[in-house]
C-alpha cells in the first residue's frame, strides 16, 4: 500500500494543523449560538473548519468571574458530549495570569472541562519568565483533567512581547501566537494614532491603518516569521469593523497573501466564511495540487510530469500544504479525489 502523503512529505519545522478561523464569544447566548454554528458548518464541509473560543478575560462580568467560568466548562464538556462525527474544537481564554481571577479560571474551566478543549488562550503575555509562571499555575488542574498535553495559544499585546517573540515562538508549549492589536497601539502611549487600530480600504487619506502602520506592520511581520521559523500558527487578530464583510474579506487575504498569517480571529459569525474563504487557496490551486498528489500517489511518490512539469519531493510537500489548507478552511470539495487522503 502506497504510504500516506502525511507520512512521506512530514516536515518537522511545519506548524500543525487547526482551523484557519478562531471565533470569539464572551456572552452566554453568542456563545450557544457559536457552538450551533460549527456543528453546522463541520456537517456542510465534513470538518471542524473554525474553532469557538469562550472568552473569560473580556466576557465574565466584573464580579461574576466564577459563574461565567463555571458557565464556561459545563458549555465545553456539553459541546463533546454532544459531538457528532465531526469532533468539535472549543478553546477557552483565560483572564492574564497577573488577574485575580487567573487561578480560579484554571481551576474551575481547566480541572473540569480540560479534555474537552482544543486549546487554552494565554492574554496579555510578555516575556517567556511569565508564560512559564502561568503553565505552572496551570499545570495541576491540567493533570486532574488528564490533560497534560493541552496546547497554548498566546496573545501578544504589547512592544515588549513583540521583542520577545522569538523566545516565546521557541517556547515547546506554545502552538500558535496571536497579535492584540488594540492593546499594541494602546500600550505606546499615543505614539501610535488610532487609525492604527482600523482598516481604511476606501480611505485615499494619509491616515495610517493597521496594515500600514509602520509600527503596526512590524509586529505583525515579526509575529508570522517567528512562528514560521519553529513549526508555530501566527494568528492575525479582529477586523472591528464586521459589517463590512468587504473588508474582513480583504483584510484576511491581505493577513495571508501579504503577511504570512495562517488563521484568524472572528468576532462575528458573519466573519466567519469570509475569513475561510480569503485564508484558503484559489480553486485553481486546488484542483493542480489535487491533480499533482493523487498522481504522485499513484506513482508511489516517484517523480512525475504534469501539465508539462517535472514534480517531485519537493513539490509535492508545497502542493501538500495546499491541500491540508483547503481542507483547514472546507474549501476541498467532498467530491475531490484527494479528499481520500483526509478523515471522512
Amino acid at each position: 500500500m502506497t504510504a500516506h502523503p502525511s507520512e512521506v512529505l512530514a516536515d518537522a519545522t511545519a506548524a500543525p494543523w487547526i482551523p484557519a478561523c478562531d471565533h470569539y464569544c464572551g456572552v452566554h447566548a453568542r456563545m450557544i449560538k457559536s457552538l450551533a454554528l460549527q456543528q453546522e458548518l463541520s456537517q456542510e464541509f465534513g470538518a471542524c473548519v473554525f474553532d469557538v473560543t469562550l472568552d473569560l478575560e473580556d466576557g465574565a462580568p466584573v464580579g461574576g468571574e466564577k459563574d461565567h467560568a463555571q458557565m464556561v466548562a459545563e458549555l465545553a464538556l456539553s459541546a463533546r458530549q454532544s459531538a457528532g462525527p465531526v469532533v468539535p474544537r472549543v478553546a477557552v481564554r483565560l483572564h492574564a495570569s497577573d488577574h485575580p481571577s487567573f487561578e480560579q479560571d484554571a481551576q474551575i474551566v481547566l480541572g473540569q472541562a480540560g479534555a474537552a478543549l482544543c486549546h487554552v488562550m494565554l492574554p496579555k503575555v510578555d516575556t517567556v519568565e511569565q508564560l512559564e509562571n502561568a503553565l505552572a499555575t496551570l499545570a495541576p488542574h491540567l493533570q486532574a483533567a488528564g490533560a497534560n498535553a493541552l496546547p497554548v495559544h498566546i496573545l501578544l499585546e504589547s512592544a515588549r512581547g513583540i521583542s520577545q517573540v522569538q523566545a516565546l515562538a521557541a517556547h515547546p508549549r506554545v502552538q500558535s501566537i496571536s497579535f492584540g492589536l488594540m492593546d499594541f497601539v494602546s500600550s505606546h502611549g499615543g505614539a501610535i494614532p488610532a487609525s492604527a487600530m482600523t482598516v481604511s480600504f476606501e480611505s485615499s487619506g494619509d491616515a495610517l491603518d493597521q496594515f500600514t502602520h509602520p509600527l503596526v506592520l512590524r509586529a505583525k511581520l515579526e509575529i508570522a516569521a517567528a512562528c514560521h521559523a519553529f513549526g508555530k500558527v501566527p494568528a492575525h487578530g479582529v477586523i472591528t469593523e464586521f459589517k463590512r464583510l468587504d473588508w474582513v474579506s480583504l483584510a484576511a487575504q491581505r493577513a495571508a497573501k501579504h503577511l504570512g498569517f495562517t488563521r484568524m480571529w472572528s468576532i462575528h459569525p458573519d466573519q466567519i466564511r469570509p475569513i475561510l474563504s480569503a485564508m484558503g487557496p484559489d480553486r485553481d490551486e486546488i484542483s493542480l495540487a489535487s491533480d499533482i498528489l493523487c498522481a504522485a500517489h499513484d506513482a508511489q511518490w516517484a517523480p512525475i510530469a504534469v501539465q508539462g512539469r517535472l514534480q517531485d519531493r519537493a513539490s509535492y510537500r508545497y502542493f501538500w500544504q495546499v491541500l491540508q489548507r483547503a481542507y483547514r478552511t472546507g474549501r476541498l470539495a467532498v467530491s475531490d479525489p484527494a479528499r481520500a487522503f483526509f478523515p471522512h
